[in-house]
């Protein structure tokens, strides 16, 4: 009898604990980071803006030499060609 009760409590336990269902989401890729490197009102500049942001913000007198997903490699690439940020250049 005492085998019986010990069994049909282990039962009753094993029912009483809450099932968590836990549903499985991909994770969302990250989004990439670019730099460009531009010439914007005669001057070099490095920006995380894209080439239509640019443009509203500093008119037609924009043009987009190169994009990196580096910002390092974007400043080395305009101290490198043009003598850094802030330098002449011409489109």
């Amino acid at each position: 009898m005492r085998a019986g009760l010990a069994l049909a409590l282990a039962v009753s336990s094993c029912l009483s604990v809450p099932v968590v269902s836990v549903s499985v989401v991909p994770a969302a890729a990250y989004e990439i980071q670019h730099y460009y490197v531009y010439c914007a009102d005669d001057r070099i500049e490095v920006s995380m803006w894209d080439l239509e942001q640019m443009m509203v913000r500093r008119g037609s007198d924009v043009c987009q030499l190169v994009r990196y997903t580096s910002y390092s490699d974007a400043l080395n690439f305009a101290q490198k060609n043009f003598g850094g940020e802030g330098k002449a250049c011409s489109c």
